[in-house]
């Protein structure tokens, strides 16, 4: 008889702040939500949370939180859609455990925390919280969700933000069992639907999800009580393998899953899977300053999975580019840098740019993606770039396990306040910049989250 792990999970979420999680998994919580909050300002100029916002209705009063950077106050839940959409849409967000931890959690905690006047350190708890209840479920699985076609932010994220959600209403084992049991019926997201607007609305639509599983089971609405070992329930039905280790002992609060995968902070905005092999080709072209006419063929070695996500082989426009091996290698190579200029429709459409993105080739070397830890007895997975030149030579870059920005190979602290000054600072001013930086960087001190607003709002 297989354990009864919806039942073991919901008793660590409900006695979570009796635990004391380590100060490295802290500070990761933190980093997360900080680069979270840049990006989803960023991203708060675009269509999609745009169109998004258009389809929910203004609120007052309790039960409500703001949408940045406008300060305009939603239900918490249509909050988190609206804010968790921005967050996602330049791809510009936090990687980890196999998908994106921080743009659900974080928009769902900031804005019922808001709601709930909850402190900075009761929003670190329960990211922890949902951080390790998605750790412990993608690591029971062998396979990998998107083989299958499913969206890991959206699948485990939904469960995830039901158990921040309550820990933040401070619901008892059985409604926070309920509350998780709710969120995995919820849970949905389609890779097919990579490189268009339906992406970022995967991460608003999850956070708004598991806010509303939590809310629901804090009013006594019930769901079933193995919703996760059920041989129908969400493990077995979300299996790529079908043998998912149902029997493991998860340890909750002995070992800190967060400490061994940690964030990978994004220093491109575009699919993780491409990150590695930015770097190299960077390196590369800046040591032999290469120009588009040197270049006879790019052979890039990275993981079937990783080229699976990148269905884009001759993007047009910039939100198809962020998911194209093939406009990296080019933007790297002609621009030496991949970022926000580079990824509009007219870069995307130049004749060099264009030109060159037909000379990649892929070749897939391994299964793994960067920023999701190998399987029990597999290797350390690497990524390779090779620039085969007209002149005959061929130009091999070192293999890379790590991004620049990865858990195992962080940004400095400096490096993580350019890029949240180089999101925010256009749209809110240098000083609201700076103060929201210095203000989320010490979340822990923070007495209440309705300090961030409407304190820290845009002029």
């Amino acid at each position: 008889m297989e354990q009864k792990l919806t039942q073991i999970t919901a008793e660590f979420v409900a006695d979570f702040m009796s635990f004391s999680p380590p100060e490295r998994a802290s500070d990761a919580a933190v980093m997360g939500i900080a680069d979270f909050f840049a990006v989803m300002v960023a991203g708060s100029v675009e269509t999609a949370p745009n169109l998004v916002q258009g389809m929910v209705f203004e609120r007052s009063g309790n039960g409500t939180a703001p949408i940045y950077p406008s300060g305009v106050h939603y239900d918490a839940p249509d909050a988190a859609l609206i804010n968790g959409t921005a967050g996602h849409v330049l791809d510009y967000d936090d990687v980890g455990i196999d998908g994106h931890p921080s743009t659900v959690l974080a928009p769902a905690i900031l804005a019922e925390g808001f709601a709930l006047d909850q402190s900075g350190e009761a929003a670190v708890q329960a990211y922890l919280a949902g951080y390790e209840i998605w750790a412990f479920l993608s690591d029971i699985e062998p396979g990998m969700l998107h083989d299958r076609g499913f969206h890991p932010t959206a699948v485990y994220g939904a469960i995830a933000v039901a158990a921040a959600g309550a820990v933040l209403h401070g619901l008892d084992a059985e409604q926070t069992r309920n509350a998780i049991a709710i969120g995995a019926s919820l849970a949905s997201g389609l890779t097919a639907n990579f490189g268009s607007m339906t992406k970022s609305l995967h991460a608003g639509r999850t956070a708004q999800a598991g806010l509303f599983a939590a809310r629901l089971a804090a009013r006594g609405f019930t769901a079933s009580e193995d919703a996760f070992e059920h041989p129908s329930g969400f493990v077995c039905a979300h299996s790529p393998s079908g043998t998912p280790d149902l029997g493991r002992d998860p340890e909750f609060g002995s070992i800190w899953r967060i400490e061994k995968y940690g964030l990978n902070i994004k220093r491109y905005p575009v699919c993780y899977a491409t990150h590695r092999c930015i770097d190299a080709a960077i390196a590369l072209a800046g040591a032999h300053d290469l120009g588009i006419a040197d270049v006879a063929e790019i052979r890039v070695e990275a993981g079937r999975t990783q080229f699976h996500m990148l269905r884009n082989t001759a993007p047009r426009t910039g939100l198809q580019a962020k998911f194209s091996m093939e406009f990296a290698m080019a933007s790297a190579i002609v621009a030496r840098k991949v970022g926000m200029s580079e990824l509009t429709d007219g870069f995307v459409q130049r004749n060099d740019i264009q030109s060159l993105m037909s000379r990649v080739k892929r070749i897939p070397t391994h299964a793994g993606i960067p920023g999701i830890p190998p399987r029990a007895g597999e290797p350390m997975h690497a990524d390779r770039v090779q620039i085969a030149l007209k002149d005959g030579r061929v130009l091999t870059s070192p293999m890379i396990e790590y991004a620049r920005g990865s858990w195992q190979n962080p940004m400095s602290a400096e490096e993580l306040r350019e890029k949240f000054m180089d999101c925010t600072a256009t749209i809110l001013g240098d000083a609201a910049a700076r103060r929201y930086f210095d203000g989320l960087m010490n979340l822990r001190a923070l007495p209440s989250l309705r300090e961030l607003a409407p304190a820290l709002s845009p002029a």
